[in-house]
């Protein structure tokens, strides 16, 4: 059965297809009486805009602004590429984005780049949120300009966004958790665990946190994590002399990025012939950590899959843009843990050197 088109509406109604359309479109000019019959057909035709053709013959374009931690590589710097291989496929979509590079973990950074998009005129903004009054208020300022926002990889308070995108950061916490506890079956006494993080203040990374302990609190000892700005260079220092002063952990958590500073540290406490080697679980998919895990000093990796939570972003903001409801799963990432024998094939090309 064919969907029924504006011209049905307005033979329903009894009105030529320009006042038809006037109506539709709110352009006003229209006698009470035709508006009334022409909301009628609409209703009784079950008639749905197609906001896409409608879009495409006003030549609309979409304005979005995507906020980005400006690390060197990994995870965020092939969400960068992403974007800009896509740029054909924008074009079609008739989407025009401005990639905004911030400060990782800068609050007041990142509340001022919010502050800016939104002076300059944006259809909708994608930022990677940092936990914080001064974000949550630019947030707030921007819904109230009514601009949509998606949240991207760490969410924000409900109230500061209209859409998150991303995993369930504290169900992926606790999947690491399993994953260890799994490797730490056969051990006779006690786990130790170091989780090398990014920031607390990083809502991503504070969930993650949270369900890691959730699971292995009870069951083994978990030391204050590393905080390393997602820093290679100061992951490597931080955790070569964490292992050196602890030479009994037995499992890593890295539940951030830098993992280049968390290879040459594995590699560091293995040259210095270290008895034994913690159990290793590390966020992100990338070349180095495909590398790691196939030299044997990454176990596990939990991947996110950065181009579909880019794709699922940017068709969330388009809907939000038209003023279209969003489905309630929208938004969902199901990640993937990849061990040394189920890695996904590695790209033709990519970004993702390091992360």
């Amino acid at each position: 059965m064919r969907k029924p088109t504006l011209h049905d509406v307005a033979a329903e109604a009894g009105v030529s297809y320009a006042t038809a359309d006037r109506v539709l479109n709110k352009r006003g000019g229209v006698a009470k009486k035709s508006q009334t019959r022409v909301e009628a057909a609409i209703a009784k035709l079950g008639y749905q805009r197609d906001i896409t053709a409608a879009n495409l013959s006003r030549r609309r374009l979409y304005r979005f602004h995507v906020l980005l931690p400006n690390a060197a590589g990994g995870f965020f710097a092939s969400l960068r590429q992403l974007l800009s291989e896509q740029e054909e496929a924008q074009r079609k979509a008739r989407q025009a984005i401005t990639i905004t590079p911030v400060p990782p973990f800068d609050p007041t950074a990142l509340a001022l780049e919010i502050d800016r998009a939104v002076g300059a005129g944006c259809d909708g903004l994608c930022v990677v949120a940092v936990n914080h009054p001064e974000v949550s208020a630019a947030l707030g300022r921007a819904r109230a300009q009514s601009i949509p926002v998606v949240t991207l990889v760490a969410d924000s308070a409900e109230s500061d966004r209209d859409c998150y995108v991303g995993i369930d950061n504290r169900t992926a916490g606790r999947t690491a958790a399993d994953l260890i506890l799994l490797s730490h079956r056969s051990h006779a006494q006690r786990g130790l665990i170091l989780p090398v993080m990014g920031s607390l203040q990083a809502r991503d990374h504070a969930e993650r946190y949270a369900g890691f302990c959730e699971v292995v609190a009870d069951q083994m000892d978990v030391l204050p994590p590393l905080e390393t700005g997602d820093d290679p260079t100061r992951l490597n220092q931080l955790l070569t002399a964490a292992l050196a002063a602890e030479p009994g952990i037995t499992g890593l958590y890295n539940l951030g990025a830098g993992v280049p500073g968390l290879i040459a540290a594995l590699d560091h406490r293995g040259n210095d012939n270290f008895a034994g080697r913690p159990v290793v679980v590390s966020h992100e998919l990338c070349d180095a950590t495909r590398k790691a895990v196939a030299d044997g000093l990454i176990d596990a990796v939990i991947d996110q899959k950065p181009a579909q939570e880019l794709s699922q972003a940017l068709a969330a903001l388009t809907a939000l843009s038209d003023g279209l409801a969003l489905d309630p799963t929208a938004g969902q990432i199901t990640p993937a843990v990849h061990f040394k024998h189920n890695m996904p094939p590695q790209p033709a090309a990519g970004p993702n050197k390091g992360a």
